[in-house]
């Protein structure tokens, strides 16, 4: 049996799911990683957003610890030098720097785990350079990435990843699990705002909601924006915590799930709902993007829709037998492929690939050193 690894992550946040997918994302797959055997600390940045509405400050598979800033983050050295490997995570602040300071002091193997990849390349495609630079990109042992497909290629051959490996999110299926509730609503959308997500949003919830006043719809979720004009049968409701999502989706006879233009483009990029509301049994109605039916059969797993009208179709003519028999079989391929464990057991593959990696490789990384004498030198 392979000896446990010591791990560190500095990802955006454990500690709060508001406004954001990656707590969720984070908790169930440290959970299944720690059920392995491996030590686990995760860095989190103390940020004034997320500290109002945090709920998990105790994780009971992890140490949780805060960092104000950059020099603050100089009082976890030891453990960064330390550790078998080193994540940094997506949209962790200033994380250009954190990932030069890492690939500086790390002795073990360094990754990246990009729960955003179409996202972060098409920033860095304009220049933004917010958590990520191509020039840090290679110093990483293992680019994890939640984009599958040929965008793993590209990163490679493009930007010089020494080893790019899917990671696709998951579900931590004992917590998310089907109710046994009476639906409230017949379409619900479980997501934060987002600019390029409202047009779709729009097209397959809200258009239908005006057409069909007869029929029940909620949007969950926090930044709306004021002004939307929400048809009187479209409830909205402003945060879900995690540990009420499976009643959420208990109560609804569809959720929709609605994708990232930059993920629409990459495709390969399944969003956690797919996987959430699957292990709590409940039809999901999505768009359509490449490598979707690599994860979902179309027609008896999931229901894909174009328009208002295939949403309306499916809401109105779809008989309860099919609808209940469409939940069962997305239940059972969610458990059977999607869940955090099998994420967790990829993890140790990947981190272990890049623990010899590092250890053959020996010299030091190639990273653009350019800026790195000006902060946590």
């Amino acid at each position: 049996m392979s000896a446990p690894l010591r791990v560190v992550v500095l990802g955006l946040s454990l500690s709060s799911s508001w406004g954001n997918g990656h707590a969720t994302t984070y908790r169930a797959l440290l959970r299944a990683f720690a059920a392995r055997g491996h030590d686990v600390l995760f860095l989190e940045r103390d940020v004034p957003w997320y500290a109002p509405h945090r709920d998990l400050e105790h994780p009971d598979f992890c140490q949780l610890a805060f960092y104000r800033d950059l020099e603050d983050l100089r009082r976890w050295e030891a453990e960064i030098a330390a550790a078998e490997v080193v994540i940094v995570g997506s949209y962790v602040p200033e994380g250009v720097a954190v990932g030069r300071y890492v690939q500086r002091v790390a002795r073990g193997a360094t990754g990246f785990y990009d729960i955003d990849t179409p996202v972060t390349l098409a920033k860095l495609a304009r220049g933004d350079e917010e958590y990520l630079s191509p020039a840090v990109i290679p110093g990483y042992d293992v680019y994890l990435s939640f984009t599958g497909g040929p965008t793993l290629d590209r990163l490679e051959q493009q930007f010089g990843s020494p080893a790019a490996r899917q990671l696709y999110c998951s579900v931590d299926a004992g917590s998310y699990r089907p109710l046994p509730l009476a639906p409230r609503w017949d379409l619900s959308y479980l997501g934060t705002y987002s600019p390029d997500r409202q047009p779709t949003l729009e097209r397959l919830l809200i258009e239908p909601a005006r057409r069909a006043p007869e029929l029940r719809f909620a949007v969950a979720g926090p930044q709306y924006p004021e002004g939307i004009d929400w048809p009187t049968n479209v409830e909205r409701i402003d945060h879900v915590p995690p540990a009420d999502h499976p009643d959420f989706y208990a109560r609804s006879r569809f959720t929709l799930n609605v994708t990232r233009a930059d993920m629409i483009e990459a495709g390969y990029s399944p969003s956690v709902r797919l996987f959430e509301a699957g292990a709590c049994g409940v039809p999901i109605i999505s768009d359509l993007w490449d490598g979707l039916n690599t994860l979902l059969e179309p027609g008896r797993e999931i229901v894909l829709a174009r328009t208002a009208e295939d949403v309306l179709d499916t809401l109105l003519n779809q008989s309860e037998d099919t609808r209940l028999a469409m939940g069962q079989a997305l239940r059972a391929r969610v458990l059977g492929e999607h869940t955090a464990e099998h994420r967790a057991a990829e993890l140790e593959t990947h981190l272990r690939e890049a623990v010899t990696r590092s250890a053959k490789r020996g010299a030091p990384r190639h990273i653009d050193q350019s800026s790195e004498g000006q902060v946590l030198s």
